[in-house]
């Protein structure tokens, strides 16, 4: 499955830790990891747990944001 959505990873400070953002999929859709590759990792878990879920739903799934050059 290539849905094509977004990961967005951060350092955090407070958390000290990656965290990892899902933003299509709201604000509060985060996981975090160790490790860049350790939050990636969580965040390609969740996303395909947030679209099986959604599916099985029958939920619209959220709009994939895209990259535009202006």
């Amino acid at each position: 499955m290539n849905p094509n959505y977004s990961i967005i990873i951060q350092w955090s400070d407070e958390d000290n830790c990656f965290v990892a953002s899902l933003p299509e999929w709201g604000e509060f859709c985060h996981t975090h990891g160790k490790t860049y590759a350790e939050a990636l990792k969580n965040a390609e878990e969740v996303l395909e747990l947030l679209i099986e879920s959604a599916i099985e739903e029958g939920e619209t799934l959220p709009e994939v944001k895209k990259f535009v050059v202006s």
